[in-house]
C-alpha cells in the first residue's frame, strides 16, 4: 500500500501560548468552566498562571484507527463499531474532566485515578474486542494496537503546541502546493477567549478568563491578524508535457437547505453522531451513518448536474458571539462544546483539476477520502490538511493552524485539496488514508505505483465580522465544529468526500482534464 507524502514544513519561532478552556455539561445547557488566567490580568500573578497553564486541558488518546492499516471484510462492520465506541468513551471522559474542577483543585490525584485510569481499562476493553474480531475471522490479532489504551491528560501550553500554536510548523498536506507555511506571525493575544454567553458563570474554583463560548477553545492565540503574516505560498510544480491541464467546476450550492447531521458514514458507519460535530451536507441529499452505496444511488443531489450524486461534507463553522443555534442542547452540538451560530458559506466551489505531471483515470464509483484529520490537537500536524486565509490573500498566506482575522472588506476563506493518488483498487481503507495519496509536492508525481485521479478541491467563502483580540482576549471568535477534546484548534479542519455518478460523469470529467478543457 502507498503512503501519504507530506508537503515539508518549515517550523517558525513563536511566542509561547497558555491557552485553552473546560468544558462543564450542566442540566440543560451548558455552562463554562474557565480554569486559568491570563498572563495580561491585572490580578494574575506569575505563579497564577504558571499553576493554571498546568492544570490539564483536555485528554490526549492514541489513535487507535490510524494504527489499522488492514481489516478483514468480514470483521469491518464490528470493527468500525468500536473505533466510534473508542470516540465516545473519550468524550464521556472529557466531559467528566471539564465538570470537575473543584474536584481537580482539591485532589492532585483525581484527574489519573477518576479519570484517565477508568479511561484506559475501558479502551483495552475495547482494543480487547477488536483482537477478538480478527481472530473471529481467522485473521491475526493486530499488534499495533498493543500498549495503546493508555491515555494522557494534556495541558494547555501542550495542546497549544500539538496543535501548532506555539511553533507553528505548518504543512500544506497538498493544497495545491499554495498552502504552505503559515508564517507563524502570533498575534500577541496570549490566552483566552471572551464572547460567553451572559449566562455562564465561572467555577468558583477556577482562576479567570475562559476559551470558546462553551470553554474549549478557541483561544486568543489560534487567531492571527493576516496582514501581518509573512507571505508563504510556494509556487505550484511545473506542468510537464503530459500534463492534464484541465477542470471541472461542480455547482452544489451552499447547503443553504440546511442539510446536517452530526453522523460520520466513512468512518464510523452504522454509528448515530459518530462524528459527535455538525456537518454541512452538499451534494448528495441521503447521506447518514445508515447510507449504503445503494442509498447513494437513490439520495437525489443539490447538484445543478443531476448526475453528481456524490457527497461532499465538511465541519460547520460557527460564530462564538454568546448566540446559540438549533441543536444548542443536543449530541454532536452543545452538548459537546460545539456552540455558537452556525455560519452558512456565501460561496462553494467544487472543482476538480488535473496533475502536472500525468493524464488522470476516472475515479471509481464510491471512492470515499478525507482529508485532513479531526484529532490534530492529539495526533499532531502529519495529516492536517486545512487552510484557512481571506479574499485578496489567497495567494500570499495560507494558514493551517491559525484561523485568519481578516481586514474590513475580506472575507474568510476554507479551502482543501484532497489526495490525487489512488491505488487503483481501492475504494477505501481500514484508516480512511492508505488507499489515496499526495503527490510528490516538487513534481506532481504520484509514487508507489498510485495513479492520477482528478484531485477534487474545494473553497468556502464565509461573511465574518473579524474577531477583536483585546488584552489576550478574542471576542466573537469563530470556530469549525470538532470532537469535544480538540478544543476547536483550526488545524483540526478536514472535509469528506464519496464519489457517486451516473451516466457516464466520471469518465466525463477525467476526459474533460485529460484534453485541457474547462467544463461544468
Amino acid at each position: 500500500m502507498g503512503r501519504n507524502t507530506r508537503k515539508r514544513r518549515s517550523p517558525l519561532a513563536v511566542r509561547a501560548v497558555a491557552a485553552s478552556a473546560a468544558l462543564a455539561i450542566g442540566g440543560g445547557g451548558l455552562i463554562w468552566a474557565n480554569f486559568y488566567a491570563s498572563a495580561h490580568e491585572t490580578n494574575s500573578s506569575p505563579n497564577t498562571t504558571k499553576a493554571a497553564a498546568a492544570q490539564v486541558a483536555t485528554i490526549s488518546c492514541p489513535d487507535v484507527g490510524q494504527k489499522l492499516t488492514s481489516v478483514p471484510a468480514n470483521a469491518k462492520s464490528n470493527v468500525d463499531t468500536e473505533l466510534a465506541t473508542l470516540d465516545k468513551q473519550i468524550t464521556e471522559a472529557y466531559a467528566r474532566l471539564a465538570s470537575s474542577r473543584q474536584a481537580q483543585a482539591n485532589d492532585a490525584g483525581f484527574v489519573q485515578n477518576a479519570i484517565l485510569s477508568p479511561l484506559k481499562d475501558k479502551r483495552s476493553a475495547v482494543i480487547g474486542r477488536i483482537k477478538i474480531d480478527f481472530t473471529r475471522v481467522g485473521a491475526a490479532a493486530p499488534t499495533t494496537l498493543d500498549g495503546l489504551a493508555a491515555c494522557t491528560g494534556t495541558t494547555a501550553n501542550q495542546a497549544q503546541t500539538t496543535a501548532g500554536g506555539q511553533n507553528n510548523g505548518q504543512n500544506n498536506g497538498g493544497q495545491n502546493n499554495n498552502g504552505q507555511n503559515n508564517g507563524g506571525q502570533q498575534n500577541g493575544g496570549q490566552q483566552n477567549n471572551g464572547g460567553a454567553s451572559a449566562s455562564a458563570a465561572p467555577s468558583a474554583s477556577a482562576p479567570a478568563n475562559i476559551g470558546g463560548q462553551a470553554g474549549n477553545g478557541p483561544v486568543a492565540a489560534d487567531f492571527v491578524d493576516i496582514t501581518k503574516v509573512a507571505a508563504n505560498v510556494q509556487g505550484k510544480p511545473q506542468k510537464g508535457a503530459n500534463a492534464s491541464r484541465g477542470t471541472f467546476t461542480t455547482q452544489c450550492g451552499v447547503n443553504a437547505n440546511k442539510n446536517h447531521n452530526t453522523d460520520n458514514v466513512i468512518v464510523a458507519p452504522g454509528v448515530t453522531n459518530g462524528a459527535h460535530h455538525l456537518h454541512d451536507y452538499v451534494g448528495n441529499q441521503k447521506v447518514n451513518a445508515f447510507s449504503s452505496n445503494q442509498t447513494f444511488l437513490q439520495g437525489g443531489t443539490s447538484c445543478q448536474n443531476k448526475s453528481d450524486l456524490s457527497s461532499y461534507y465538511w465541519p460547520v463553522v460557527r460564530l462564538q458571539d454568546g448566540s446559540q443555534d438549533f441543536d444548542q442542547n443536543a449530541d454532536g452540538g452543545g452538548k459537546e462544546g460545539n456552540v455558537g451560530k452556525i455560519l452558512t458559506p456565501v460561496q462553494a466551489q467544487i472543482k476538480y483539476v488535473g496533475s502536472p505531471a500525468s493524464k488522470v483515470v476516472a475515479m471509481p464509483q464510491f471512492l470515499r477520502i478525507i482529508t485532513g484529520d479531526a484529532k490534530t490537537t492529539t495526533n499532531g500536524l502529519a495529516n492536517a490538511n486545512a487552510h484557512w486565509s481571506c479574499t485578496g490573500f489567497e495567494n500570499k498566506v495560507q494558514l493551517t493552524s491559525q484561523y485568519p482575522i481578516c481586514p474590513q472588506g475580506s472575507n474568510v476563506v476554507r479551502t482543501f485539496a484532497f489526495q490525487s493518488c489512488w491505488d487503483g483498487q481501492n475504494i477505501d481503507s481500514a484508516n480512511h488514508r492508505t488507499h489515496v495519496a499526495f503527490a510528490d509536492p516538487a513534481s506532481g508525481v504520484c509514487g508507489n505505483g498510485f495513479k492520477a485521479i482528478p484531485q477534487l478541491t474545494m473553497r468556502l467563502v464565509y461573511k465574518i465580522a473579524p474577531p477583536v483580540l483585546q488584552n489576550g482576549v478574542v471576542k466573537n471568535a469563530y470556530a469549525v465544529d470538532g470532537f469535544p477534546e480538540q478544543l476547536h484548534k483550526s488545524a483540526t479542519d478536514h472535509d469528506d468526500f464519496i464519489s457517486v455518478t451516473t451516466g457516464g460523469l466520471a469518465n466525463k470529467i477525467a476526459n474533460c482534464i485529460n484534453t485541457g478543457k474547462q467544463c461544468r
